[in-house]
């Protein structure tokens, strides 16, 4: 089993696990992202009262709304990500020793290069799996209290009453929001946010950044001591935490764009609510939000994905050494 594979499956396999922990708070910053006319009651909710909120008016399941296709597109994403990842990264670093064996360099791949590996990743990985985030994002956001009850006596019911009625509705399913995204804009809806979601390689791209180099300083530092004590789980946790913190602080309003882009388009009435492409979306924000506009969710946002990225790197970095060590086990068993 080649490096590059076992890096694919490893990222899969800590992707999903992320993924499950971490998803409420993810389908709450969704909702966040993508709200345009905030109640004022409803901003002094913060996000745990926001999730009590989904709860208590539409049951536990609408907090994991999308869970199945999410899961889909993070084994996806993580495997492709970090199976391009290992590969470009394992031809920069033969480049490098190359280099080092004609004079040139110290034979390691320097911050720009690691830079410019997570990049070209995250551009492979966003053009596979952006379709899967469309529809994932279209049932997180979606809800049931947003479709009226179609019943004769529904002007007579009250709030309460019309919450159940819309209970028992037939679910908005993964074929349900496939089928929207079509009837809206055929198949190039799939492919909707797409620019900026491609400029938001940039946040796996600061965020690999930032964590090799820590670890590469962590790891100088222990070979410096007594050259015997590796990294420990905890550490790649924190220093994973560290990496995705400073990621996205500076890429956020991308996320939030990209999420008004993907959210289902209001056609009728308010046209500032009706994003045409990118562009349109960031000049109607500043016009109608102001800066501020950007940001929404942002405190949510931070702790969904500082600590969905430190399990991930952890449990990655574990699935990794274990996957190794048992090949080198089998291979020892051939040998002998």
């Amino acid at each position: 089993m080649s490096d590059a594979l076992i890096n694919g499956l490893a990222g899969a396999g800590g992707g999903i696990i992320a993924q499950l922990i971490t998803y409420p708070l993810q389908t709450v910053n969704t909702r966040q992202q993508t709200e345009r006319d905030v109640k004022k009651e409803r901003r002094k909710l913060g996000t745990i009262g926001q999730m009590c909120q989904v709860v208590k008016q539409e049951g536990w399941g609408r907090l994991y709304g999308g869970l199945t296709p999410s899961l889909v597109g993070t084994a996806a994403s993580q495997g492709v990500y970090y199976y391009f990842y290992q590969i470009f990264r394992n031809r920069v670093e033969a480049t490098a020793l190359a280099r080092y064996r004609n004079g040139i360099g110290d034979g390691s791949v320097g911050m720009f290069s690691s830079l410019i590996v997570a990049a070209l990743s995250g551009c492979v990985n966003v053009l596979m799996t952006n379709p899967i985030w469309v529809v994932v994002t279209r049932m997180q956001t979606y809800t049931k209290l947003s479709r009226k009850p179609q019943l004769p006596s529904a002007l007579s019911l009250s709030p309460d009453e019309a919450i159940a009625v819309a209970a028992i509705e037939s679910p908005y399913g993964t074929s349900h929001a496939v089928q929207e995204v079509y009837d809206e804009a055929g198949v190039l809806g799939f492919w909707r946010g797409v620019l900026p979601t491609l400029i938001m390689v940039s946040n796996p791209s600061i965020q690999f950044m930032i964590y090799e180099t820590l670890l590469k300083q962590l790891k100088g530092r222990r070979a410096l001591g007594n050259g015997t004590k590796s990294v420990t789980a905890l550490e790649v946790f924190l220093l994973g935490a560290v990496a995705k913190l400073g990621a996205t602080v500076v890429t956020y309003p991308l996320l939030v764009v990209k999420s008004r882009l993907q959210v289902k388009q209001v056609k009728e009435g308010d046209k500032s609510h009706h994003y045409r492409g990118t562009l349109d979306a960031i000049v109607k924000m500043i016009k109608h939000e102001g800066l501020s506009g950007f940001y929404k969710g942002m405190s949510t946002k931070i702790v969904q994905s500082v600590l969905a990225a430190a399990v991930l790197f952890m449990v990655k970095e574990e699935l990794v050494k274990s996957a190794r060590l048992l090949l080198a086990k089998d291979a020892g068993l051939i040998k002998s």
